[in-house]
Parts: C-alpha cells; structure tokens; sequence
C-alpha cells in the first residue's frame, strides 16, 4: 500500500504505540484520525501531531458498540473513507488469575477483545466494497506464549492472534486480496502500561517510536506479522518442535515467568 494521501484511523492513539504509529502515519504522508477514551489525553495528542499533517480525533469508547458505529458514520463524514484501521486500544491488570477482580477480568476481553471487533465491523465493509484496505490488530508476544500474572491479558491477545488469522482467510476466500491484515506482537513496551514489569534476558524494553516504524512498514508491505524483539520470532518454532517442559525451563532460565511479580502499570 503507498501510504501517502490515505486517512489511518488509530485506536488508543492519545498515547503509547498508538500515538507513536500516528506520528508515523503522518510522516509518511497519511492523515490520521485518532480515538481514545481519555478526552484531555486525546486533544493533546492531536495538537502535538498537527504540525505534522491532517489530524482529527474523536473521544470514543471502544466497548461501546453503538458509540462506535456512530462515531464511524462521523468520521466518514468528516475524513472521507479508513483505509488502514489501527486497532490499539488496550488495557492490562496484572496480578494471578484468582487475585484479579471478575470486572477487571470482563474488562480485560471487552476493551482487547470485542471493542478490536466492533471497530473492524465498523470499517472493514469499507474496505471490502472498494477492494483495499489494511487492519492492523494489535495483539502480544503474550498472544503467542502464556505468562504467569497475565492470565487475562494473554488470553485476550491469543483471542486477538485467532481472529486476524482467520478473518485474513475469510477475505481470501472470497477473493479480497486488497484488504490486507498485520498482527503485531510485541514483548514488552515502555509506555507505562507495563510499569514495575523486569523484562526477561534477550527481550530488552521496546522504545514505542521504533516499534512504529515496523508497524507501518509491515502495513506497506502487507505483511502478516510483526513480531518483536528478535526472541518472540522464535517462540512459535519452539513451541511446535520442543516440549512444554523446555518451555518452560526456557521461561524460567530467562526470566519470563517473573516477569509480571512486581508490575504496577500506569
């Protein structure tokens, strides 16, 4: 996809990944609409990114199907037609499984889950009416590999792997081969959502901004997967051609398993 003059929607995007993947966005000559929950946030992140191109944002909770649907009819009013959807919105609460409050449990898969499926039903008809198109999912290294303190958030990113997969295959069937699908998943990003987190060896902390820059090339390239650092490239081959038990030895060797013991978040 040649990015220049497309209008990139960006969930999430008053900060983090998805403000960082905006900038990008924009740099590369894209407009951009961002959404977020947090008003303040939100108007802030847009007036930062101004300066760089077209930027409008819209204050929109994600879990809020009909909020959604609506505030897709306002932008295609507004900004014309999404060509590449950036599904970022996301939340985390740490803590092991039977520790973790049911509505922070419930909260966990409406944000990373289902508001990631109503904004695709939102915009992917788009897409397919005009032939292209790209969704890009944001999911995990967690959606690839459980990690003890995380039950909740690595079941949602496993969701989120499960539903690119087989969504890129529906549009396959059906001959889409316009609409492109990207899955990111990354280990650990310094944004603050993984505060008090002691990153395991070999996965040292990602920086938002560099993160971005492989987002929106993989968007150009249509391709399937980003998978960082180096080391997450890795986990499905040892997954398929080791046992659990060496999965597990691995994680403990490297610190995966502790991870999540001392983690505060934002």
């Amino acid at each position: 996809m040649d990015i220049r003059g497309k209008t990139a929607l960006v969930t999430g995007g008053a900060s983090g990944i998805g403000k960082a993947v905006a900038r990008r966005f924009l740099q590369s000559g894209a407009r951009v609409v961002l959404w977020d929950l947090d008003g303040p946030a939100l108007a802030a992140a847009a007036s930062d990114l101004s300066g760089l191109g077209p930027v409008t944002s819209h204050a929109v909770d994600v879990t809020d199907r009909r909020g959604v649907a609506a505030a897709a009819e306002r932008v295609l009013a507004e900004a014309g037609e999404v060509d590449v959807l950036d599904a970022n919105a996301g939340v985390v609460f740490g803590g092991d499984f039977l520790s973790v409050p049911e509505d922070r449990l419930q909260k966990t898969f409406e944000v990373n889950v289902l508001g990631l499926m109503w904004c695709a039903r939102a915009f992917l008809p788009g897409m397919i009416r005009r032939g292209s198109g790209h969704l890009v999912l944001m999911a995990s290294a967690a959606g690839l590999l459980g990690v003890p303190g995380m039950a909740a958030y690595a079941a949602s990113k496993h969701a989120v792997v499960g539903f690119g997969e087989s969504l890129r295959l529906e549009l396959r069937r059906a001959g889409l081969r316009g609409v492109g699908m990207t899955i990111v998943c990354p280990s650990f990003v310094r944004t603050g959502m993984f505060e008090g987190v002691k990153v395991p060896l070999l996965t040292p902390w990602l920086d938002p901004e560099a993160l971005a820059v492989k987002v929106v090339d993989a968007v150009r390239s249509n391709r399937l997967y980003v998978r960082e650092p180096f080391m997450v490239k890795l986990v499905p081959a040892l997954k398929g051609f080791t046992s659990a038990a060496v999965v597990d030895w691995l994680g403990d060797l490297l610190g995966m398993n502790r991870s999540m013991e001392e983690w505060k978040g934002r």
